[in-house]
């Protein structure tokens, strides 16, 4: 059996054990131990590019079916899917796609299901066309996403919400962060070009950088030596939002995996302290070692942002960075398991978990401090409702995203294309300037008597 027959018959396992079973994508391909090189790159191809489009594969199979609401065993189905996938997506040449999919049924022990994947196959090579044209009718189809999330897209942004199912689609671009304690922009610029690494784009004077392909770290110029970061440039203005100074404690809420932390100390190396808070014990490891590599160290605490009784020392912060556990709708792109994984009635406990991490980080924070609250969620639900709600109840915020940008003149005119002002905060489109979609929005308490930094109730 050949090893690409072996590879088909992985990505099946793993197509179904997402969209069957509700797993990560992440962790399965994580957890994957591949023979070399190229096989890793076709099993993450396959994996990803047949998730990205299941809806639509998914709707394409049942027209290419005997038998309507043919029952399938979940990995034969999954197996037919990335056989799609290869047909439709890649330009892996047909004869290959059909052949080694078909001999992964015996990997699979499914050996009979070999004849049915065959003729499924076949016949989506002569009447693809005429079957894509009549499922793509349908929006939700045509762009494979959940129907109920392209109802709250177009509910939330209008017009722009099929700009942001499309950019959904597309392979997410590869964003650097170059450090500035440890690098000009114009020398790391020159160090890429010596590697022949191409740059399609700069933000925030170049500290934001956009590489015409995704690599390994290793092949990025003194990525051990702390010089760059991978991250998105939508991640990246979080930093340049909360404006850290010297002196000031500074607390990064939600902290994991670590990338804004790090920044907040490139953009401020003379903290008098910042403390890195997050639930999970084993997604702090990446935080910790990302700020080894960076050469900076800060307090990293595995515990509930919204229980400070179990870790908070009484003393406020002067500015707070709280980047909400959300639906991540913004960054489909890069994670599109989210479209198979998330659900509807998820968003409602979600907005009230960050309304609740909202309400607890402002008691810690400093009067006349500043908190920026981050999401990378798409929807209203998350972002713009739980800030205007807050702001409703809270007497001593005030929304000073605008001021913020208006300081920056520059940076405001980078994120023109494709962002909304709403009535609070920032708003981010997926693709937009190439960024994922994310929003901000910029606290500020006040200094009045009623401001006072109480401690909060853990009763």
């Amino acid at each position: 059996m050949s090893a690409s027959a072996a590879v088909r018959a992985r990505a099946a396992r793993i197509v179904a054990e997402v969209a069957e079973r509700g797993r990560s994508l992440d962790a399965l391909l994580a957890a994957e131990a591949t023979a070399n090189k190229q096989e890793r790159g076709l099993l993450r191809t396959l994996c990803y590019d047949s998730i990205r489009w299941y809806v639509r594969l998914d709707a394409l199979l049942a027209r290419l079916l005997s038998r309507p609401n043919q029952t399938l065993e979940p990995e034969i189905r999954a197996l037919t899917i990335v056989g799609l996938c290869q047909l439709i997506y890649t330009d892996i040449p047909a004869h290959a796609a059909v052949a080694e999919t078909v001999a992964a049924t015996r990997l699979l022990n499914q050996p009979r299901a070999s004849g049915f994947v065959n003729a499924i196959l076949r016949r989506c090579q002569r009447e693809h066309e005429q079957l894509l044209a009549k499922i793509d009718r349908d929006l939700a189809v045509r762009t494979a996403h959940p129907r109920w999330l392209v109802e709250k897209l177009r509910k939330d942004w209008g017009d722009q919400a099929n700009e942001i199912l499309d950019a959904n689609n597309q392979r997410p671009p590869f964003w650097i962060r170059v450090n500035r304690l440890r690098v000009t922009p114009a020398n790391y610029r020159d160090q890429l070009q010596a590697k022949q690494i191409g740059v399609t784009a700069g933000m925030y004077q170049d500290t934001a950088l956009l590489l015409d392909r995704a690599m390994d770290v290793s092949e990025l110029p003194g990525f051990d030596e702390g010089w760059v970061s991978v991250q998105d440039a939508a991640a990246q203005l979080a930093g340049h939002l909360l404006d850290p100074q010297p002196g000031e404690r500074i607390l990064d809420a939600c902290a994991a995996p670590g990338g804004k932390t790090g920044h907040l100390f490139e953009l401020s190396p003379e903290l008098a302290a910042l403390t890195a808070v997050d639930v999970s014990p084993e997604r702090l490891t990446r935080v910790t070692q990302n700020l080894q590599r960076l050469g900076v160290s800060a307090q990293v605490l595995a515990a509930d942002a919204a229980e400070p009784a179990t870790w908070w020392d009484g003393k406020p912060f002067d500015r707070i960075l709280l980047d909400v556990p959300c639906s991540a709708t913004g960054v489909i792109r890069r994670h599109p398991d989210i479209k198979l994984l998330r659900r509807s009635d998820d968003i409602g406990a979600l907005a009230k978990r960050q309304s609740q991490l909202l309400r607890t980080a402002w008691s810690l924070l400093q009067p006349g401090g500043r908190l920026l609250y981050a999401s990378c969620s798409a929807l209203q639900a998350e972002t713009g409702d739980v800030i205007a709600q807050f702001l409703r109840d809270e007497p001593s915020a005030r929304d000073a995203t605008g001021e913020r940008l208006a300081a920056l003149p520059s940076l405001a005119r980078e994120l023109a294309p494709g962002t909304r002002a709403p009535a609070h905060g920032l708003r981010i489109a997926a693709g937009a300037a190439g960024m994922d979609g994310f929003y901000y929005a910029l606290l500020e308490k006040s200094r009045g008597p009623s401001a006072a930094t109480q401690r909060p109730d853990v009763s």
